[in-house]
């Protein structure tokens, strides 16, 4: 038996390759599929079936173009009404090799949800693993609210039992593979740790601590936000996606080209550190660090060219699938060499003022006039913040830009400096002055050891 896990950093999705003798199955793969043909062709191995934990909201998932190209049946949940592949049944088994797959009903993150379990028959009856997509993470559960608020308790009881009746009874020994780890907008707590067991989660998970009303409560007051390129991953997961081959091949572009696309509509980002970016940018531009790219799915449209500022080279790869993964394919290119030929090339700059946490402290202990914007989630906001703060997720300041008082100086702040170099990107591009980007962000504020408030 061989277990491989295949992760999508930007939106931190893991899928998973399985395999026993001369047969495989996939679990969740992501858009650009060769990596699983590439596994199977390594191991001897054909991939007979590929299993869908549920209908996916932050990502493009692959299975119609894997299945294309490896004949592979689909099988996902019974909900919502897929345009491909096969429903599968609870308690539906399967033969890989020697290996016994299960599909198990787990509904609550969507009604759709289903987990695999997986039995090594060499070893013995009892599972040695379960695919719990987003019903069980590591250190958290799924989110519950995608249906709406009038369905949220329902979807929240479900949830707890598809866990508790479902999958704890499968053993302490299996080992739980998720469909995402830390950092996915589908959890709020999910641990850095990507290795558990369901024992573990029943000793260390705090939502499996918890009595039945207690969950369901948490998980009914429990806040998310929903970013606006979740509707496209709804339409491509139910009707299947375009197909994308290999990837996506982007123009090199000139300064001139790079700037005539811009003249028709053309959005670029710029995936340099913050400190790169507020030192000289193509103006207009978002900023986007390299793992920040999956914010652009709250700003970007699906309908005009991106165009890309890299701060290497090396990075296209990454930069271009991880857009592709969240469905856009409508990248128009990248400036080459670098941003220092639209330098040389005298063409339209500007600049984002920086600030240290101690710059800060100073100018809003000694100076008026000053706003500081938190643009982190609400969850963090309440955790800890700097007292007079205004919180707007960085997610919705786009829409929310005149809630932020003009004619004052606005301190931007998130955890580190990377979410507010794309916050006040955002307000230079609706026009604003005299805004700062606050290096370190409150990682610093608190190594500094200065007052907070809750």
């Amino acid at each position: 038996m061989i277990l491989e896990k295949i992760k999508s950093k930007v939106v931190s999705h893991l899928s998973y390759f399985i395999g026993s003798g001369s047969e495989a199955v996939v679990v969740d793969p992501r858009r650009d599929c060769q990596v699983y043909i590439d596994i199977a062709q390594r191991e001897g191995m054909n991939i007979r079936y590929i299993f869908e934990t549920h209908r996916n909201e932050d990502y493009v998932i692959g299975s119609k173009e894997l299945a294309s190209q490896t004949g592979s049946e689909i099988y996902h949940g019974p909900w919502p009404d897929f345009d491909y592949g096969n429903v599968v049944g609870d308690g539906q088994e399967f033969r890989v090799g020697k290996l016994k797959v299960t599909a198990i009903h787990t509904p609550g993150h969507t009604l759709g949800c289903v987990s695999y379990a997986v039995t090594d028959l060499d070893s013995g009856d009892a599972p040695v693993l379960v695919c719990t997509g987003d019903t069980l993470f590591v250190n958290d559960a799924g989110r519950t609210d995608f249906a709406g608020p009038e369905h949220r308790r329902e979807w929240s009881e479900k949830l707890y039992d598809s866990i508790f009746n479902k999958l704890l009874p499968l053993g302490d020994q299996v080992v739980i593979c998720p469909a995402h780890g830390s950092g996915s907008v589908c959890g709020g707590r999910i641990a850095d740790r990507e290795l558990s067991t369901l024992g573990l989660e029943r000793l260390m998970n705090p939502l499996l601590q918890m009595s039945r009303e207690e969950f369901i409560k948490l998980k009914e007051e429990e806040h998310h936000e929903y970013a606006p390129y979740f509707k496209m991953m709804e339409k491509y997961n139910v009707e299947g996606a375009p197909f994308v081959g290999y990837g996506p091949d982007l123009p090199a572009l000139n300064p001139g080209e790079f700037q005539e696309k811009i003249e028709q509509g053309a959005v670029v980002v710029d995936t340099r550190s913050p400190p790169a970016f507020g030192a000289g940018h193509i103006k207009g531009s978002y900023s986007l660090a390299l793992m920040r790219l999956g914010l652009g799915g709250w700003v970007l449209p699906y309908d005009r060219p991106i165009l890309f500022v890299l701060g290497d080279q090396s990075h296209l790869d990454f930069v271009s699938r991880s857009f592709m993964r969240i469905g856009y394919d409508n990248l128009g290119g990248y400036l080459v060499p670098s941003i220092v030929s639209w330098y040389k090339a005298v063409m339209p700059l500007e600049s984002l003022d920086l600030m240290t946490v101690t710059d800060l402290k100073e100018k809003v202990s000694e100076e008026e006039g000053w706003v500081v914007l938190d643009v982190r989630s609400r969850d963090e906001w309440v955790e800890g913040h700097i007292e007079g703060s205004l919180n707007i997720y960085v997610g919705l300041l786009e829409g929310r830009v005149d809630e932020v008082p003009e004619g004052k100086r606005v301190a931007v702040m998130c955890k580190s400096g990377t979410r507010s170099s794309f916050a006040s990107s955002i307000l230079l591009r609706a026009g604003r002055v005299n805004i700062h980007n606050v290096l370190g962000g409150m990682d610093a504020w608190k190594k500094a050891g200065y007052p907070m408030e809750k």
